[in-house]
């Protein structure tokens, strides 16, 4: 089954990621340039660099000067070029685990770097989302959701704002032992990352360690929106802390896009949380959702000016409760996601009654089927919204 040809919405997961392989995964294996830090925006683009600082963890690390990285050369075309055979896919790509792309071996073997990510709204927009392989929402302080972003087979320019880890968001990361970037977090957190993440869950990088070269404040946003990082700094920071390179299983499967005439038309998603009600509405051409927070309008990442529009689309309902840490006036919450639950998956524009399960802290999330089985998703990004159960999540068939 061939994937269908991309727009706009969607080309950054199609002809971005090949160009990502070609150019950065093969061709140079240079690290991306470092990018401005004093506005929101930025480039972001897949890369196989491995920066090169000396691995070890640090508990808070002297600052180490980055080298700039030298323009990749412009080959000298050749007059009378000759027809060279076309390489065996299953010889010089492997499929990404987060995503289910064709990559390089390089960026499918990469570090998972994860990120939490705020969602208040002085915080809007966010960075980084559309370079994100798997994105989690859930609620985070008083209802008020945050972002967990998941990124490997495309290395993110601009990410932000990074806030504080809950132990929840903490599972999640530790189910690819991540590169996790945090601005502090809850008691809960910060006790189990103080034990255990000097790479035993994840490999923690807190703005007190690793700040200001690896999470920097920026000028266009008031304190406590404006903790921003990078992808190139934040694979640079956890190759410090012994973060290599490693195959790791895939935790879900994934197939191409459904052809065109099997696709329905019209199909939304809408979840509701205490602040603010996330929205997904089906492009049938693109098969995308297309997804807006609070609004009519189409949620966009300033990073690369475009629409927030995952492949795939999982709700995920949770046990939450207030979180008893003698401070009741933050409302801060803890959830049980080791477990299992009730799951909503939506992809190729249909949506379907399912369960997800979670064996352990750091063993992944499945989705299965009414019948137990896996779930296969399109090929490409995946937003997980979890909810708390009870909540009324309400589908559109197309």
């Amino acid at each position: 089954m061939s994937q269908q040809p991309v727009t706009p919405i969607s080309r950054r997961r199609a002809v971005g990621v090949t160009i990502a392989i070609l150019v950065a995964g093969i061709a140079t294996g240079l690290a991306l340039p470092m990018l401005p830090i004093d506005g929101l925006t930025g480039t972001g683009a897949g890369s196989s660099a491995s920066p090169s600082a000396t691995p070890g963890p640090t508990p808070r690390p002297t600052p180490t000067a980055r080298p700039t990285p030298s323009p990749t050369p412009t080959p000298t075309p050749t007059p009378t070029p000759t027809p060279k055979p076309t390489p065996s896919p299953t010889a010089a790509f492997v499929q990404a685990p987060l995503t289910g792309r064709l990559v390089s071996r390089d960026l499918a073997t990469q570090p998972v770097l994860a990120v939490m990510v705020d969602d208040h709204p002085r915080a809007r927009p966010q960075s980084g989302l559309n370079a994100a392989a798997v994105v989690w929402h859930a609620p985070a302080e008083s209802g008020i959701p945050r972002y967990l972003l998941l990124f490997q087979d495309e290395l993110p320019g601009l990410i932000g704002p990074v806030r504080s880890a809950r132990l929840y968001f903490v599972a999640w990361a530790a189910e690819w032992r991540s590169v996790f970037a945090r601005v502090g977090g809850s008691p809960q957190a910060r006790e189990l990352l103080a034990e255990r993440g000097g790479g035993e869950v994840v490999y923690d990088v807190d703005e007190l360690d690793w700040g200001p070269d690896y999470i920097f404040r920026i000028a266009a946003r008031e304190a406590p929106h404006n903790a921003y990082t990078e992808g190139a700094r934040l694979r640079e920071a956890g190759f410090r802390l012994g973060a290599i390179p490693t195959e790791v299983e895939g935790a879900w499967q994934f197939e191409p896009d459904a052809p065109l005439d099997v696709r329905p038309a019209g199909a939304t998603i809408r979840v509701p949380y205490d602040y603010n009600t996330v929205s997904y509405a089906y492009d049938r051409p693109t098969n995308r959702w297309i997804r807006s927070v609070t609004g009519a309008s189409p949620q966009i990442d300033p990073v690369d000016g475009e629409a927030v529009a995952p492949s795939n689309v999982v709700v995920l309902y949770v046990p939450f409760r207030p979180l008893d840490d003698g401070h009741p006036e933050k409302g801060r919450l803890e959830a049980d996601v080791v477990g299992s639950g009730r799951a909503l998956i939506a992809t190729n524009g249909r949506t379907i009654e399912g369960t997800w399960r979670k064996d352990s802290f750091d063993a992944p999330t499945r989705l299965l089927d009414e019948a137990g089985r896996p779930v296969s998703l399109t090929i490409g990004q995946t937003f997980v919204q979890v909810v708390p159960n009870g909540t009324t999540v309400r589908v559109g068939a197309g």
